[in-house]
């Protein structure tokens, strides 16, 4: 089971740029009810992630003046990426072990999804529940 299966038939991933407004970049994150966006670097890498708790430490030290900033000066950096081809499994246990939410998945260097923890955790369970129905029929015919 690997990232592309979660990832086929995704569409557009919304991302900002460094150089974006933070009080950009929090707009963006509220129309589209997600947690974190990937900061481009140019057209095909990924140069960090901005999220919630980015934007929370920051407005935290900064208070209003942080609504002013660059995203660049509040974003997690160096990010960590995936590939299509990293397993499921292994995605969850580093975003396990390094405590964050949240990976670009990267091919050939051209950034091509961004998944969540919770997109991970749902996929998993899909697939459980699918594979205990298949027990069951198989069970109830047998």
């Amino acid at each position: 089971m690997t990232i592309a299966q979660v990832i086929a038939g995704r569409g557009e991933v919304w991302s900002c740029n460094a150089d974006d407004n933070v009080s950009d970049a929090i707009t963006m994150l509220a129309q589209h009810r997600i947690g974190a966006l990937p900061v481009r670097d140019g057209e095909t890498g990924v140069a960090g992630i901005f999220s919630e708790r980015d934007m929370m430490r920051c407005l935290h030290k900064h208070g209003e003046a942080a609504l002013h900033m660059k995203v660049r000066d509040m974003m997690t950096a160096p990010v960590i990426t995936i590939t299509s081809g990293t397993s499921v499994l292994e995605a969850l246990a580093l975003m396990t072990q390094r405590r964050f939410r949240h990976l670009p998945v990267v091919d050939g260097g051209t950034m091509v999804a961004f998944v969540s923890i919770g997109d991970l955790v749902k996929y998993r369970i899909d697939k459980i529940e699918a594979e205990a129905d298949a027990m069951r029929s198989y069970i109830q015919q047998a």
